[in-house]
């Protein structure tokens, strides 16, 4: 036997019993998860130790269309605005702070620990605290009065306020023209950068989806029978602060890791060139951090579609104000006892994880492939 296939082997035995527990662990109970989601098993069932019926996607459609599922609907709209709030308050103070670091500041060890410290907290510790703070009678709102200002007039995260409001029944549209319209964005990117026939095809597949959604084919998605109105609950500002007051300290590391990898002869040439300070972040800075910055959006978006513990402990759990498709999860599964919905919750929430995840890796892989 060769040298070379004895580390084979040897490296395939060392990595087997992470896989076995992967294997079982993860996929195992994934794939569980998805079957339960697809049965009607409750805890009745369980109890008179009666099998599950198979209820194929009932379980779905009733969480999007059911009467009595109005919460987890608004799970999903609370999920959307605090993903795009969050991540883009996280990019923008992250970017800003690595930019000021990145000025040779005296003292910027102990900015960058300070900066860096609130993601040494749990979510939990974050919560506690943000609540505190929060608080419409006694928090942040009466600092004002200490300089003879009236209070601040605003419930935090138990206001009921909302804005941009729609009718769930108009949101397969919504959705629809949003998706169509990030594809043929995407579409002239490439058709910019690159000029090949994959940019056709993606321009063309965004087109043909636009006359799909004109003729009603998004439209005929809804299977709601009464409006039901939803928006973004301002609720939301209160945990996108405390979210993005524990994560931008981390935004910020991965941007002046990045920024400190420039070479300073990169700036300095374009300088030469006439190029002013924003002329060298907007040419030679931003587009080199790009990496980085879908990297933060991956993790960050990661971190948001599956928020739990901070929403418990601000919310209590019952506050459908700022509530999360995981605390809903929760309820419905080890509370309501109703553990085949509780699996499809989870399994829309590993969906759209994986909606997020999955793109990055195969441009990762793709990428690796061209760089060997």
């Amino acid at each position: 036997m060769g040298r070379g296939k004895r580390d084979r082997i040897v490296a395939i035995l060392m990595l087997l019993p992470s896989i076995i527990l992967l294997a079982i662990f993860v996929y195992y109970f994934i794939g569980s998860n998805v079957l339960t989601s697809l049965t009607d098993s409750n805890v009745v069932q369980r109890l008179s130790q009666q099998p599950a019926n198979y209820v194929g996607m009932q379980n779905y459609e009733s969480l999007f269309t059911g009467t009595l599922n109005g919460r987890f609907r608004i799970d999903i709209i609370n999920t959307i605005f605090f993903t795009v709030l969050f991540i883009a308050a996280c990019l923008s103070i992250g970017l800003l702070l690595a930019v000021l670091l990145d000025q040779k500041i005296k003292g910027e060890a102990i900015f960058r620990t300070i900066f860096l410290f609130p993601m040494a907290l749990s979510f939990v510790v974050t919560g506690v605290i943000w609540k505190w703070l929060f608080n419409p009678s006694n928090g942040i709102n009466v600092l004002p009065t200490f300089i003879g200002l009236p209070p601040i007039d605003f419930d935090w995260f138990i206001s009921q306020e909302r804005w941009f409001e729609f009718n769930w029944q108009d949101f397969p549209v919504i959705v629809s023209i949003v998706i169509a319209a990030i594809i043929f964005a995407v579409g002239v990117y490439f058709l910019y950068k690159q000029r090949t026939p994959t940019a056709y095809y993606i321009i063309g597949f965004a087109l043909l989806m636009s006359v799909w959604i004109l003729l009603g084919g998004a439209a005929s998605l809804n299977g709601l029978a009464r409006q039901e109105t939803h928006g973004f609950n301002l609720a939301l500002f209160a945990l996108v602060v405390a979210a993005t007051w524990q994560m931008s300290g981390y935004t910020m590391a991965m941007y002046l890791a990045g920024l400190r990898g420039i070479p300073e002869e990169l700036r300095e040439a374009a300088r030469v060139d006439g190029a002013g300070e924003l002329g060298v972040y907007r040419y030679v800075v931003m587009p080199m951090l790009a990496p980085i910055t879908l990297s933060a959006i991956i993790i960050l978006g990661h971190i948001s579609l599956k928020i739990f513990d901070l929403v418990f402990v601000m919310g209590g759990g019952d506050n459908l104000f700022i509530d999360m498709p995981g605390i809903n999860m929760y309820f419905t599964t080890f509370r309501g006892q109703e553990f085949g919905v509780g699996a499809a919750i989870a399994t829309i929430m590993l969906v759209m994880v994986a909606t997020v995840i999955i793109p990055y890796l195969v441009s990762s892989l793709r990428t690796e492939e061209v760089n060997s």
